[in-house]
């Protein structure tokens, strides 16, 4: 039984640590998207000429 408490405890530290890593990661600004805003231009006028051609 006592493992049990122990595993518990240990996934539980694992746990919180991958968590702090996320929030760390997402404050930093890991997870922003700087290359689609530049190259969304390119990709409407496909769209358009696809809603054109229907």
């Amino acid at each position: 039984m006592q493992i049990i408490y122990l595993l518990i405890g240990v996934s539980f530290s694992i746990a919180l640590f991958f968590l702090a890593s996320f929030l760390w990661a997402a404050k930093d600004g890991q997870f922003d998207d700087d290359y689609t805003p530049s190259v969304r231009m390119l990709f409407d006028d496909e769209v358009e000429k696809e809603k054109i051609n229907k």
